[in-house]
This record gives structure tokens, C-alpha cells and sequence, in this order.
């Protein structure tokens, strides 16, 4: 594990519903609240918890640069927080680098993960296309960019009937600390998951859009191949964001996984 650069951060958080703890974690420049819809169909079976990663809506900024032990770090001191003994784990696009990331370092923690929407096993042309989008963001700023972000997250189709959610969502990204941004963004594009993902042997659901650009079916199959107890679902007709554009498939999914489980592994 890297050396972490700064204290773990006590990130604001929400809590739903009852049942077994399950913690979800959202992207770049997102909000604990990108979770609600999903959390309204969970919170019957499951106590859900959602937070804001540090620097991001109602979580302090940091006061250095940061790397993902970091945000591991921060996920164990939320843990700790709320006195859970053991937790599902779900996280999209970043947060599903955080969640393995973490069950690598505190796997008695584990009951489960979910990989949602997330990359490894990245080509060389997969790493350039993101650190091309890194680059430019960091030569022409974040909000020249937001338009080609937003092509990657949702469908035309979704785009021209839900103007208000994908306002929304591009006004996480412009009210997040510029710095913050491209902090998480470069952690993203820089992590590379494939060299250890066999170490991590909780049940996993992996999960992504058919349409998904960076996050795409051939990584999260080769993703799911390398984890010992995973179980692969590819939403059909989806980009980006799933949790958003979809949250009724998505939560069917992750509900059905999470209640199909055997025993946790030991």
C-alpha cells in the first residue's frame, strides 16, 4: 500500500432504511445523494448508508493532495463512525476502486462488494483516451469539459427527457473544488486494479452499462474473470451512470445479488 499523505477525513453521510449495513460510494465530483433512488428500493432490506467523498458536497476539503489509501482510510474512519462490524460495500466508477481497494487492506470488514461501472486491465490506448481527458481538463480547466463528461455519463435518449437530472448532475461537478476534481480524476485514471484484483476473494458483483466508454463490457468481463467469487451484469442500453439513468435496474440487481448470498466469505 502507498504512503498516505494526509489524516483519514470524517465525511458527512446519510443513512436509510434497515437491515444489513450496506455503505455505497459514489464517483468523481458526485454527491451521497446520487444514491437516493437506489436507496429508496433498498432501504426495506438494507440499512443504507451514502457519503460524500472528502472535498465533495457536504465533506471538509482537504488541505493536501490525496491518493486512494487515502479515501480507503476515510471509508474505515466512516466504518469505525458508525460502530459496523462488517459491511457490504458498493461503489461506482471511483468508488468501485475504493471498495476492492479497501477489502484488500481490512477484508474482515467485507460482507460483500459491488464494482459498478468501474475499469482495470486498461489497454494502452485505454490509458491514453482517460489521461488525454486528464490533460485537458488541466490545460483548459473542468467546465470547458463538462459537455464531453456528460456525452460519456448519459444516453441522448436520457439526456433529451431529463434535462433537470442531468443539470444536476453537471452542477456537482462545476460546485466541486476545481483542485478536488482533478485530484480524484487523476486517481482514477492512474489506478490500475489488475495486479492484485485475485487477492480479493469477497463475493463481488461487477456491473456496468453496454454503453459504457471507459468503463466498458470487455474490462468489467476481464474484471469479473479475475476475482475469485464475482458474478458479472451487463445493463443493457446504458452508459455512465447507471446509478442515475437506471436506478431501478441497477438496485434490482445489486437486491438480487445481495440477497442471494451465501455465507460470507471467511
Amino acid at each position: 500500500m502507498q504512503q498516505l499523505t494526509s489524516a483519514p477525513v470524517s465525511c458527512a453521510h446519510i443513512q436509510r432504511g434497515e437491515g444489513p449495513p450496506l455503505v455505497l460510494v459514489h464517483g468523481i465530483g458526485a454527491r451521497k445523494e446520487s444514491w437516493s433512488s437506489v436507496i429508496q428500493i433498498l432501504k426495506e432490506d438494507f440499512q443504507c448508508i451514502a457519503y460524500d467523498l472528502r472535498g465533495h458536497g457536504e465533506s471538509p476539503l482537504p488541505s493536501t493532495a490525496f491518493e486512494l489509501d487515502d479515501l480507503v482510510e476515510d471509508l474505515e474512519a466512516l466504518r469505525a463512525k458508525l460502530g459496523l462490524e462488517r459491511m457490504h460495500v458498493m461503489g461506482h466508477s471511483l468508488g468501485g476502486m475504493i471498495g476492492p481497494a479497501y477489502a484488500r487492506k481490512y477484508s474482515e470488514r467485507i460482507l460483500s462488494l459491488g464494482l459498478l461501472s468501474t475499469a482495470a486491465f486498461r489497454t494502452a490506448e485505454d490509458r491514453q483516451k482517460v489521461s488525454s481527458i486528464v490533460q485537458a481538463m488541466e490545460k483548459k480547466g473542468v467546465a470547458p469539459m463538462l459537455d464531453t463528461l456528460v456525452e460519456r455519463w448519459f444516453t441522448d435518449g436520457f439526456k433529451a427527457e431529463n434535462q433537470d437530472t442531468v443539470q444536476w448532475r453537471r452542477e456537482q461537478v462545476l460546485t466541486t473544488d476545481e483542485t478536488v476534481f482533478l485530484n480524484v480524476f487523476r486517481i482514477y485514471a492512474e489506478t490500475e486494479m489488475s495486479p492484485w484484483l485475485h487477492e480479493i476473494k469477497a463475493s463481488t458483483l461487477v456491473c456496468t452499462g453496454e454503453m459504457d466508454g471507459g468503463c466498458n463490457p470487455r474490462l468489467n468481463r476481464q474484471i469479473s474473470d479475475a476475482m475469485p467469487n464475482a458474478e458479472l451484469v451487463i445493463l443493457q442500453g446504458l452508459k455512465h451512470a447507471i446509478q442515475l439513468e437506471a436506478p431501478n435496474e441497477l438496485a434490482s440487481a445489486m437486491k438480487d445479488f445481495l440477497q442471494n448470498l451465501e455465507s460470507p466469505v471467511q
